[in-house]
């Protein structure tokens, strides 16, 4: 199994491994060691971090590409487990040599992300490498049904959905606010997420906070416009309104979760990759209990339009947003948005959604 991040964080490559485990496989999740990566917990698989020379650019991906080639064509290995089109070369190239399977799971529509559309001579590269790799994929996997659309449009392949759900876990014994050191005094507002980037409503949501004073919002997590947040706060005196805290492993994310009111999903129609994506995020507010206000996507209006836990934002301006939260923090609709969360968990949940994974490894095995 390989991946391009550095394995901390990276919950749905984390499901995969156990599943892999569970059906008699003997796994190695091999990722990349950077500066901030922090040390990861006793897991019941194998893990390698690469150490390598670059951390960003052209040359880290060249490394990272050549590392990885080499480390898979020297393990014995039954089955190749490609994440998303950076680890796709290797893993196809050493399956061919080496005449094993091969599954790919792309986590997004790689070729379109804002870093990619932004460099169109970048972006070609990557375009060359999915145009002449990805149709001679067989066992393929995406991480909902528009994604695995326009992949099927562009590429005449059929890709398997299996989206970004947490695993059903017991909400108990969970820490306080006084133990996660959060006020106690104000209603909760979350934004959490491993990409807290351009375009994902995380600007709008800090400056509506301007016109809020009964609730504080926590961000969670990291990305390219958190300094760029940091300045903002500072600059207009925000800070009681607004708290930082950095990235964190899964369980610990979750107990701050469970412990807000309202979370904030709204990613903006910006660009394909954006318009159609299912965020993690989404579905672990639903696993806390907590209502969403979330952005008009196509995939993340019809989960909350269908288990009703929540409501979309009816505009991206910070006063109309603030607006916004404001009533839904105070609706009457608030516990049966609860309600309705606790209750699209039972569905809405990793061990029913696997069974698409499950079944293509009966497949392979087969």
């Amino acid at each position: 199994m390989s991946v391009i991040n550095d394995l901390s964080t990276d919950q749905r490559v984390h499901k995969h491994c156990l599943m892999l485990v569970q059906k008699g496989y003997d796994v190695l999740l091999i990722g990349r060691e950077t500066s901030s990566s922090v040390p990861l917990e006793s897991r019941t698989y194998a893990t390698y971090r690469m150490k390598l020379p670059f951390e960003k650019g052209p040359l880290f991906y060249a490394t990272y590409n050549i590392g990885l080639f080499y480390h898979l064509l020297l393990r014995k290995a039954d089955l190749f487990f490609s994440n998303d089109l950076d680890t796709l070369l290797p893993n196809f190239l050493v399956s061919k040599l080496r005449g094993k399977k091969l599954i790919y799971d792309s986590h997004e529509f790689f070729t379109e992300v804002p870093e990619l559309t932004s460099r169109p001579k970048v972006q070609n590269v990557w375009k060359t490498i999915e145009k002449l790799l990805l149709p001679k994929v067989k066992h393929a996997l995406t991480v909902n049904r528009s994604i695995a659309d326009l992949y099927k449009k562009k590429y005449g392949i059929e890709m398997k959905v299996l989206r970004n759900i947490p695993r059903l876990v017991a909400v108990e014994n969970q820490p306080t606010k006084e133990a996660l050191g959060l006020p106690t005094d104000k209603k909760l507002i979350i934004l959490q997420g491993s990409g807290i980037n351009m375009h994902r409503g995380a600007e709008e949501s800090v400056e509506a906070m301007r016109y809020i004073d009964n609730a504080v919002l926590l961000i969670l997590g990291s990305g390219d416009v958190i300094p760029d947040l940091k300045n903002f706060v500072k600059e207009y005196s925000l800070e009681n309104r607004v708290i930082f805290k950095g990235r964190m492993p899964y369980e610990q994310m979750m107990a701050h979760t469970h412990l807000a009111d309202l979370g904030l999903s709204l990613d903006k129609d910006t660009n394909v990759n954006y318009r159609f994506s299912l965020p993690n995020k989404l579905f672990d507010y639903i696993h806390a209990g907590i209502p969403v206000l979330g952005s008009d996507l196509v995939e993340v209006k019809r989960i909350i339009e269908e288990y009703g836990v929540g409501e979309i934002a009816h505009s991206f301006e910070p006063e109309k947003l603030a607006v916004q939260m404001q009533q839904m923090l105070s609706s009457p609709k608030l516990a049966e948005w609860k309600q309705n969360a606790l209750k699209a968990r039972i569905e809405l949940n990793w061990e029913k959604e696997t069974e698409v994974l499950s079944n293509m490894l009966d497949e392979i095995d087969g």
